[in-house]
C-alpha cells in the first residue's frame, strides 16, 4: 500500500516518495535522528528546505528534492541571471511609456464628437492600443518573474544554512557533472551519487532542532486533521 502520511496536496506521488528516500538515507546512511519535512530555516519569511536534518557531531543536512529536469532548472539561477533580468525591467518600462504617448495621440485623432475615441473604426488607434497592452503585459510577467525568481542553488545566504545539502532527484535525470557548486547527489534508491562537501557554517544546531520541531508538529497536526486556521501563530 501507498506510504501516503504527510503527504501535502499539491505535492506529486514523485515527490513524495523521493522526500521519504531522502529520509531513509539520512537515517541509515548519515545516522541522522533528528530529521523533518518542509522546514523553514531563514526566518519567518525565509525559504523553506525540502528535508533537514541534524546527525552525528550536529552536522545538518539539506536535501533539496527534484523529479523533473524542469523543477530542478527552476531553482538553478546565479546572481548574474537575475541581474540580467532585472536590467530589462527600465528597457520595459521605457516602451511601456512610449506606446502610452503613442496611443495618447492616437486617441485624440480619433475623438469623436462625444470626446471617446472611435476603437472601432480607427486602425490607428486599435494598433496603438495593442502595442500598448502587449507591452504592459509583458512588464507585468517580467515584475513577476523577478519576484519568484530562485536563485537557491547558488546563494551564499542559503548554503550557509547546513554543513552538507544535497538534490534527491530519480535515479539517471542528473549527473554529477551538472551539480551546482557545493551540492551533492542522492537518487531514490536511495543511494549516494555524489558526496556533497562538508562546509563550515555558523554553529546554528539548535536553531535548527527547532524548526525541525515546528515542522514536525505542524504535519503531524495536519495529519490529525487541525488545519492551519485553527493553530495559533507562534512567535519565531
Amino acid at each position: 500500500m501507498e506510504n501516503l502520511l504527510f503527504k501535502r496536496g499539491n505535492e506529486s506521488l514523485v515527490t513524495h516518495r523521493l522526500k521519504w528516500a531522502a529520509l531513509e538515507w539520512l537515517y541509515r546512511e548519515a545516522g541522522c535522528r533528528a530529521i523533518g519535512f518542509e522546514v523553514r530555516l531563514e526566518g519567518p519569511a525565509g525559504r523553506i528546505a525540502d528535508v533537514v536534518a541534524v546527525g552525528p557531531a550536529n552536522r545538518v543536512y539539506l536535501i533539496e528534492v527534484k523529479s523533473s529536469r524542469a523543477d530542478l532548472v527552476r531553482d538553478d539561477h546565479t546572481r548574474r541571471d537575475l541581474d540580467r533580468l532585472e536590467r530589462q525591467v527600465p528597457v520595459v518600462d521605457e516602451a511601456v511609456s512610449l506606446t502610452a504617448g503613442v496611443l495618447e495621440a492616437a486617441a485624440a485623432r480619433a475623438q469623436q464628437p462625444d470626446g471617446r475615441p472611435d476603437w472601432q473604426t480607427d486602425e490607428a488607434y486599435r494598433q496603438a492600443l495593442g502595442d500598448h497592452s502587449r507591452v504592459v503585459r509583458r512588464g507585468e510577467r517580467l515584475r513577476e518573474r523577478i519576484a519568484t525568481y530562485s536563485t537557491k542553488f547558488h546563494d551564499p545566504a542559503y548554503l550557509r544554512v547546513a554543513h552538507c545539502h544535497y538534490i534527491m532527484a530519480p535515479s539517471g535525470m542528473l549527473i554529477p557533472s551538472e551539480l551546482p557548486p557545493m551540492w551533492g547527489l542522492l537518487d531514490e534508491t536511495p543511494r549516494l551519487r555524489f558526496e556533497a562537501p562538508v562546509k563550515q557554517v555558523r554553529e546554528a544546531t539548535a536553531h535548527v532542532l527547532r524548526a525541525i520541531a515546528k515542522a514536525n508538529t505542524r504535519d503531524i497536526m495536519f495529519a490529525r486533521g487541525l488545519k492551519r486556521g485553527q493553530m495559533k501563530t507562534v512567535a519565531t
